[in-house]
């Protein structure tokens, strides 16, 4: 199991929802001097999107080095005019992998760039969970979706640069060099910023496989008290949830909060065949319902943390390219965990393993049978994933 890279003397600021994301990360593109990079899953062409892109646009003008790396499938509703719009301004935009195709190989199909991080003038660093997406105008006409960033300042920076550099650049070659010119280069500064510790982890299909799922289980293996796991789509394999049980069982409150509103039902429902096995557990759920939940965090024990991209699902664990920053700070953790109590007590509700709607025969067929149908999906995609998560 890989140990984690913690990093000393960093800012790490907390961000929650695109309220207090978006425009911060418009300032900082605003002030942009030398370097833009930004990589996210979904880039909608809506108000949001609009105004990230003029502020591109601007940032090339003032003689900005700006990248923007896309994923095929997320962002295939930005209009095809905006694309070439984009590169006719100095845009250097690169696309990864195509829409999902059955003419791709198996194991390709579902392997996107699920990363959102964003690295300005090598100086200040986005990273989370937040698309390019406007959430105030949705046909529901819910509030937006509950998500967190963080934004980075000092030597963790070094890390982010060059992760984000090197994916630029693979991209590219599979790109045959396509729109591909060598952009400035930068040295993140090594000096003290603030009094934070952490450490930048990314999940890829070669060296760092498991490097999320390793550093969940190793903190949930030495938690003492308190386990908050909040996940959009929460589909644990058989070590992870074996991990959550364990926990429960010698003593830890493990408190897991899931989506409440029905996004995508197939997987909605799977997710609810494992409830009765972790309530009997002693594992407390529930489901937020305020919005739709799109959170990828966790808090364990007041003190470690850790926001990102990676939801604890198959398509994040095992297929998708993520991105996760883990910190070890009191204060930051405290202030994620009342965010999150707050929307567990006030904007969720909790399931209990004697709630009739849940218990019903309806439901136990329909839930059992998309877990099932996910399984399946898995195996034909060339994955024993699952393994018999009892």
């Amino acid at each position: 199991m890989r140990t984690l890279c913690y990093v000393e003397n960093n800012e790490i600021t907390l961000l929650q929802n695109g309220d207090e994301y978006f425009p911060q990360l418009k300032a900082a593109i605003d002030r942009s001097q030398i370097e833009i990079h930004l990589e996210v899953y979904i880039f909608e062409y809506d108000a949001i999107g609009i105004k990230i892109i003029e502020a591109l646009k601007k940032a090339v003008q003032r003689g900005v080095s700006v990248h923007l790396l896309i994923d095929g499938f997320g962002s295939q509703n930005l209009p095809p005019i905006e694309i070439n719009n984009m590169l006719q301004s100095g845009i250097k935009l690169l696309i990864f992998r195509p829409e999902f195709s059955f003419s791709l190989p198996r194991r390709h199909r579902l392997r996107r760039m699920h990363r959102k991080i964003a690295i300005i003038d090598a100086e200040i660093a986005f990273v989370g969970g937040i698309n390019i997406i406007d959430d105030r105008h949705n046909p529901e006409g819910l509030t937006p979706r509950f998500d967190y960033a963080v934004t980075i300042k000092g030597p963790l920076l070094i890390q982010i640069y060059a992760a984000v550099k090197h994916l630029w650049k693979v991209v590219a070659w599979a790109h045959l060099k396509k729109r591909w010119t060598p952009p400035p280069v930068l040295t993140p500064s090594n000096n003290p910023y603030g009094n934070q510790k952490a450490a930048f982890v990314i999940r890829d299909n070669w060296r760092h496989r498991h490097d999320i799922e390793h550093a969940y289980l190793n903190a949930i293996q030495h938690a003492r008290t308190e386990i908050i796991i909040a996940s959009a789509y929460f589909l644990p394999g058989r070590k992870f949830s074996n991990a959550l049980k364990n926990a429960a069982q010698r003593g830890v409150k493990v408190v897991l909060l899931l989506q409440g509103k029905i996004e995508y039902r197939l997987q909605y429902h799977a997710t609810q065949a494992l409830y009765e096995n972790l309530l009997q557990a002693g594992i407390k759920i529930y489901e937020y319902h305020r919005s739709y939940l799109h959170a990828k965090v966790a808090v364990i024990d007041q003190y470690w943390a850790t926001v990102g991209s990676s939801n604890i699902d198959p398509f994040s664990l095992l297929l998708a390219r993520e991105a996760n920053i883990f910190v070890e700070d009191h204060q930051f953790a405290s202030e994620l965990r009342t965010s999150l109590k707050i929307a567990i007590t006030q904007e969720s509700l909790c399931i209990a393993s004697t709630d009739k709607g849940f218990m019903s025969w309806r439901r136990l067929i329909t839930n059992w049978l998309s877990f099932y149908i996910v399984r399946i999906i898995q195996g034909i995609l060339g994955y024993d994933w699952y393994d018999n998560i009892r």
